[in-house]
């Protein structure tokens, strides 16, 4: 079936279907390529880290590989592709692999290009995101929204968890790993108990990212569904 590779996470970006839930999970998912560019000294703890890469790194880019797992551990899905960003509230998201997607936050709004489907489906970018992992580098007060505790370390690295302070059920839990200061994996528990891990190479912090790659015009041909 077409989009089975990010197919079992589409669930929860408002009420447009399966398609449309897949920008929920990388509204959720991009705060993971965000926070990848932390730049902090091998001595701070992971909470460090994570605060001192919302005071500055202002724009990213990295490569990502993900595995998403059922709730029963048995079953199995892996994507790869890449990301980048610019504080605040822009960002581009692209699946490369099994299945091409793309997702552009402009600052306004944020549009889910499928290709396959030739079918893009656009939102406002506060209500695409709301109180969202995404919300940690999206300009937002850490504290006010999320309650983040340091882990202990666990497989070589110090972790952060984030939950929200706002149950919305998009999400049970996030947990952030770093190894030597620099974000190393990224773990997200769904409302449904699916688990999805993040890995990161191919990382730059701070580079300068023209302001076309944050926006998006609609291939001719392309139907738009406005939510």
């Amino acid at each position: 079936m077409k989009g089975e590779g990010v197919r079992g996470v589409r669930s929860s970006f408002g009420k447009g279907g399966p398609r449309t839930g897949c920008a929920s999970f990388v509204a959720r998912l991009c705060v993971a390529g965000w926070l990848i560019l932390a730049a902090a000294t091998a001595r701070a703890d992971a909470l460090d880290t994570l605060q001192a890469f919302i005071r500055e790194v202002k724009t990213g880019r990295a490569a990502f590989t993900q595995t998403v797992t059922s709730p029963d551990g048995v079953r199995k899905r892996s994507s790869s592709g890449s990301f980048e960003f610019a504080r605040p509230n822009r960002f581009r998201f692209a699946y490369a692999k099994p299945y091409e997607q793309l997702i552009v936050a402009d600052g306004q709004k944020v549009w889910l290009y499928d290709t396959e489907l030739e079918q893009v489906t656009v939102r406002p970018f506060d209500q695409a995101l709301g109180a969202t992992p995404a919300a940690l580098l999206a300009g937002g007060s850490l504290e006010r929204d999320f309650e983040l505790n340091a882990l202990p370390e666990e497989a070589g690295l110090q972790w952060v968890r984030a939950l929200p302070r706002v149950k919305d059920g998009s999400f049970q839990s996030l947990k952030i790993g770093f190894r030597d200061g620099t974000l190393a994996a990224v773990e997200i528990v769904d409302a449904f108990g699916q688990r999805s891990r993040l890995e990161f190479t191919e990382v730059e912090a701070n580079p300068a990212l023209p302001a076309e790659r944050f926006r998006f015009t609609p291939p001719a041909g392309t139907d738009v569904i406005a939510q």
